[in-house]
């Protein structure tokens, strides 16, 4: 068995693109949305939206530029100057060779400062068009948390923040159960294996599913490596589950059809010999209250009910153990 809960396979966070204020919402938790409509709208605050951001980057690149012009214009009117004395015998060729340094440094200031002013006009033309103050659904599926509310300050997405979430939306017609499985038993299974789950919140209701994947590394959890499971869930057509049910899962290891078949609780152990190890009996009835030991070989148990291998027959009736001191003893033949 694994606990776990219920969540949407693909879950998306709607972040804003650029800083401001909320000024519209159009959509509520729980709503079914498409692909592009429109759930929110926010209102640029002046220095916080991404254009003005954009405008003081190609401001500070175009005076870099300007910068490294003039500051390599002077060095070649200096080298010409320093050429001229040089080509007199003036100035030794180590004086020169410095003055042809500088220029050959501030030429290459200039050229790197072109290129990043390149660089940032390219980066404008790729989001120019791309900033709105619209917020649209990015996939179709519902809405399952909007945090937000009209008149909230939001913020955009950069590398130092991870933005304001202004809705969540998910897929749910792909959900997954996610789980965990103890170190002991994650040997017991693999990719493909059944599972059937039962939710706390749906009673009456086993709802099948069939496991996909099984953590490569477990973490440790109280004491105890635990390793991440994950199962899709097959849905009938009229099947509802909502994201975030809690929900255990019963992994089935193996299993047998149209078997033999008989409690557990029905079963004896005795030693068949000396030397011989413990062995599996039970008590046939040979005529009324008349009972005989039989050995047996038993298969597979689901805990409660065991397969009869060999040794009985669906005719045969099986002396039941005695619930209360003095009850005559009872039978059942096998199912």
């Amino acid at each position: 068995m694994a606990t776990g809960s219920i969540v949407p396979r693909r879950e998306v966070a709607v972040k804003p693109q650029a800083s401001g204020i909320i000024e519209e919402v159009y959509v509520e938790a729980g709503e079914q949305v498409t692909k592009g409509q429109l759930i929110a709208r926010v209102k640029f605050v002046q220095g916080l939206s991404g254009q003005n951001a954009d405008q003081i980057s190609l401001n500070n690149a175009r005076n870099s530029v300007e910068t490294a012009r003039i500051n390599m214009n002077n060095a070649k009117i200096e080298l010409e100057r320093q050429q001229k004395l040089y080509e007199q015998k003036v100035i030794s060729q180590q004086e020169y060779n410095r003055f042809l340094l500088d220029y050959n440094v501030q030429k290459e200031a200039f050229q790197a400062a072109q290129n990043n002013l390149g660089l940032v006009r390219q980066g404008i033309l790729q989001n120019s068009g791309a900033i709105t103050n619209e917020i649209y659904a990015p996939i179709a599926g519902l809405v399952l948390d909007v945090p937000v509310k009209v008149g909230t300050s939001v913020i955009e997405r950069n590398n130092f923040n991870e933005g304001t979430t202004i809705a969540t939306i998910a897929d749910m017609n792909s959900i997954v159960f996610e789980g965990k499985i103890d170190e002991s038993e994650v040997g017991k299974l693999k990719e493909g294996m059944e599972l059937k789950l039962n939710i706390g919140a749906i009673e009456g209701k086993t709802f099948k599913a069939v496991l996909e994947y099984i953590a490569p590394k477990g973490v440790t959890e109280e004491g105890a490596i635990k390793f991440d499971i994950r199962a899709k869930i097959i849905l009938e057509k009229d099947d509802f589950i909502r994201a975030g049910y809690s929900a255990n899962a019963d992994i089935v290891l193996d299993k047998r059809n149209k078997v033999l078949a008989v409690k557990e609780s029905m079963l004896q152990f005795a030693k068949r010999g000396k030397n011989s190890q413990d062995s599996t009996f039970v008590e046939v009835e040979t005529s009324k209250q008349q009972f005989k030991k039989r050995y047996i070989r038993t298969g597979i148990s689901d805990g409660i009910n065991i397969e009869i291998v060999s040794g009985l027959d669906k005719k045969d009736k099986v002396k039941v153990p005695m619930s209360k001191e003095g009850e005559a003893p009872k039978t059942q033949a096998g199912s």
